[in-house]
C-alpha cells in the first residue's frame, strides 16, 4: 500500500511543468499547477477505501477520456480537418477530459470519505 501512496503523491511532480508557463509565453502550462494537490497523498494514511476510490476514479477518467478522444476526432474530421489534425484535436480533448474527470472524481470520493458518508 505504501507504494501506491507514493505513486499517487508522485503525480504532484507534474505541477513542475507549470513553471514553463511562468518562464515562457506558453501560458497554457500554468494549468499543470493543479497537480500540486496530489502531494497530499504522501502524507495521508493509505487504506483500502482510498485505494478503491483512486482505482474507480482512474477507470472513470480513462473511459471518459477515450470517449472524448473518439468524439473529438470524429467531429473534427467531419468538420473538414485532415486526419492528423483531427487526431491531434481528439487526443488533446481526451487528455483534458481524462484529467478533469480524474480530479473531480477523486475530490468527490475524498470528500465523501472525510464527511463519513461511506462507500457507494
Amino acid at each position: 500500500m505504501k507504494t501506491k501512496r507514493m505513486l499517487y503523491g508522485a503525480m504532484g511532480f507534474l505541477s513542475l511543468l507549470g513553471f514553463i508557463g511562468v518562464f515562457s509565453e506558453a501560458r497554457s502550462f500554468l494549468a499543470f499547477f493543479a497537480f500540486a494537490v496530489d502531494f497530499q497523498y504522501f502524507f495521508l494514511p493509505s487504506d483500502e477505501m482510498m485505494d478503491a476510490y483512486m482505482s474507480r476514479s482512474a477507470a472513470r477518467a480513462f473511459y471518459c477520456g477515450m470517449l472524448a478522444t473518439a468524439a473529438g476526432a470524429l467531429a473534427r474530421f467531419f468538420a473538414g480537418a485532415g486526419g492528423a489534425a483531427a487526431l491531434t484535436a481528439g487526443l488533446a480533448l481526451g487528455g483534458g477530459v481524462a484529467v478533469a474527470v480524474y480530479a473531480l472524481s477523486t475530490a468527490y470520493y475524498g470528500l465523501r470519505e472525510k464527511w463519513g458518508l461511506g462507500d457507494d
